[in-house]
């Protein structure tokens, strides 16, 4: 029996539905069934209800990093405040913070309006401070915070003591803390999407592998869909569309998930209102503690895979997973002994700059959005929201957004690509390994961090 493709897809199996039946002409094509391309549907076809709107899908709706994912519906965004001020104003970076952190409103305010149980709670994130290096990492986010306007509202910094009372961490000296972020189950959500795409009379097609967009049609193995808008929303499986090969580099991401645990074991772990977790580490982890009681805990530490590629046996590496777990337990010394039930993963998209983009051309009928570097459960909501705007000629704050028609440049050619991928995976993790040595901040990492979104 196939182990499952994630923990939230086993818990709320996916509806699967009918293949494209043959040449079909709609007025918007949507290439991809993950969140920007459902909640690009959901809003065009409520802003006109006229529109034949079709959503095409290689597998099943929620199949890539939406069904996948972490379950942390933030306001992260991979370009820094500081990159985007730098390229197009403060006032619009300021805007796109506001625009993502709006996101989480947004979608909260979808799941009430459907009366939908995600699992959805605004608990906020900690991260934690685990060395001296990673604290002054953490009191620097803050410093940096203030500077752009944040208040203790917004980001606070913890002690050690203040941090005790959230999380039963080892080794923490401290943590910061935002109330912007809720968790939720992903696969529930992506479920719960679809169905309004359809209650709002666009139509899916799954099991429709697209090989090619062209301006007024797109190429799939079932027939041709012409259309006179054509919207890309695949994300880290770009590269397999032809012409794309170097748009979006797939990156992946592991996770692992516990059994649910006892009222004693949540109660010795912490987390009692469920804040998402990670800590000032540069290889990247998050966490979380779900609606049923279990910690779900993922991270980078899987290669790149040579020319792009993606497929099934990348989802699964053995020694990621044994870190993971390795590393859950260190942090949270409560869970030692306890039965991890799931294992997943899959690619996120990066661009070549770290910088999402969204973006439509009325002169080809040809849009797309993604990039997300992993941020992506509430950013899609907004890349939806826009794209509609977009779309329908709308002039709005979303559209003046400095995202809004940025194209980051392609990545090398091979095995250029590789290599430098790689080679910053391995940075990373170098970088933390240097810095439990010593308790200094590594200044290759600090390097590092200016080439990718600082």
């Amino acid at each position: 029996m196939a182990e499952p493709l994630s923990l939230w897809l086993d818990l709320a199996p996916p509806v699967r539905r009918a293949a494209l039946p043959g040449d079909r002409q709609v007025d918007v094509a949507i290439v991809g069934g993950g969140f920007t391309g459902l909640w690009t549907a959901l809003y065009l076809a409520r802003r006109d209800p006229s529109l034949r709107i079709a959503v095409l899908e290689r597998e099943f709706t929620g199949f890539g990093a939406s069904g996948r994912n972490g379950g942390w519906c933030s306001d992260l965004f991979p370009a820094s405040a500081a990159k985007l001020a730098r390229a197009h104003g403060r006032d619009a970076a300021l805007a796109m913070r506001r625009a993502v952190r709006g996101s989480i409103d947004e979608i909260q305010t979808q799941l009430t309006d459907w009366n939908a149980d995600c699992g959805f709670h605004r608990g906020g994130t900690l991260g934690l401070a685990r060395s001296k290096a990673q604290l002054e990492r953490a009191r620097d986010e803050v410093a940096t915070a203030r500077k752009w306007g944040e208040s203790e509202a917004d980001l606070r910094l913890l002690d050690a003591a203040e941090t005790a009372e959230m999380i039963s961490a080892a080794d923490v000296l401290g943590a910061t803390f935002t109330p912007h972020c809720a968790v939720l189950d992903p696969g529930r959500l992506v479920r719960a999407l679809a169905s309004q795409v359809e209650a709002a009379g666009a139509t899916i097609f799954e099991d429709t592998p697209v090989t090619a967009i062209e301006p007024g049609r797109v190429l799939t193995a079932r027939g041709r869909v012409r259309a006179d808008i054509i919207i890309r929303a695949t994300e880290a499986y770009t590269a397999g569309l032809a012409g794309f090969r170097r748009a979006v580099a797939p990156v992946y991401s592991l996770i692992t998930a516990t059994e649910p645990l006892s009222a004693e074991q949540l109660a010795a772990v912490g987390l009692a209102d469920r804040p998402s977790f990670a800590d000032h580490r540069h290889l990247v982890c998050y966490g979380q503690r779900t609606a049923d009681g279990r910690i779900v805990f993922g991270g980078r530490g899987a290669p790149y895979h040579f020319a792009s590629r993606t497929k099934a046996a990348f989802d699964r590496d053995p020694a990621v997973f044994a870190a993971l777990r390795t590393a859950l337990v260190q942090l949270l010394p409560a869970l030692a002994g306890v039965r991890f039930s799931h294992t997943w993963g899959g690619p996120v998209g990066v661009a070549r700059d770290w910088h999402p983009s969204v973006g439509f051309s009325p002169e080809t009928g040809l849009g797309w959005a993604g990039g997300y570097l992993g941020d992506g459960v509430s950013t899609t909501n907004l890349a939806g929201r826009t794209l509609a705007d977009l779309i329908t000629g709308t002039d709005s704050a979303l559209t003046a957004l400095p995202w809004v028609g940025h194209v980051s440049p392609r990545w090398e050619v091979e095995p250029l690509r590789w290599l430098g991928i790689n080679a910053g995976l391995r940075v990373t993790i170098a970088a933390d390994r240097a810095e439990a040595r010593s308790g200094r901040p590594s200044r290759l990492a600090q390097a590092f961090g200016r080439f990718t979104g600082g």
